[in-house]
């Protein structure tokens, strides 16, 4: 298992990410990895996503040759994190475990300019290395409850307002009498 050396003035968690160099993995062997990012790191990941905190984040799993030139990353993330509730802003704990399948193919641009996507959200392309603090971190963005509630937590309904009167104008009212020139 590859690990990261530890760094005492790492804050940002893109500073020393977590690499694999493709010309090092075996294509007959899978290569397992396993990330578990200490305190300092996960503040650091919790502040880039906007959330209260991240007390356990796991990735653990394995990378293989897929096809003569690709690779295939397959995972497991397990994290526990801490948002502000929609509406009362109270913090809401969750528990994520979510399955995490990358491939990576050197036929495979990264968008340019105003492409923002790429139509196969699996699909990754193959540089030098497989950056896999990356991938733990966009897996963690992806995972995330979009809305989190409190328990119990619920909008008001809005206050009923008054239907609005009914328009009775008619601004074409006499239009037909000015185009007959009765008018």
């Amino acid at each position: 298992m590859p690990q990261t050396p530890p760094d005492r003035n790492r804050t940002d968690p893109q500073a020393h990410p977590q690499r694999l160099r493709v010309a090092h993995l075996n294509p007959n062997a899978a290569t397992p990895f396993l990330l578990r990012p200490d305190g300092e790191t996960r503040a650091a990941i919790a502040d880039e996503l906007g959330v209260e905190a991240l007390p356990k984040l796991e990735f653990r799993g394995e990378v293989r040759a897929e096809g003569a030139q690709g690779w295939r990353l397959d995972g497991r993330l397990a994290a526990r994190v801490t948002q502000a509730c929609v509406v009362t802003l109270k913090p809401v704990r969750s528990e994520i475990s979510e399955p995490v399948r990358l491939r990576y193919s050197p036929h495979l641009a990264a968008p340019e300019g105003d492409e923002v996507e790429m139509g196969d959200e699996t699909l990754e392309p193959l540089g030098a290395f497989i950056d896999l603090t990356a991938a733990m971190i966009e897996a963690l963005a992806l995972a995330l409850p979009p809305y989190p509630r409190a328990e119990g937590a619920e909008l008001a309904a809005p206050e009923d307002e008054p239907e609005p009167a009914e328009d009775t104008r008619r601004p074409f009212a006499g239009l037909d009498k000015l185009l007959k020139g009765d008018g």
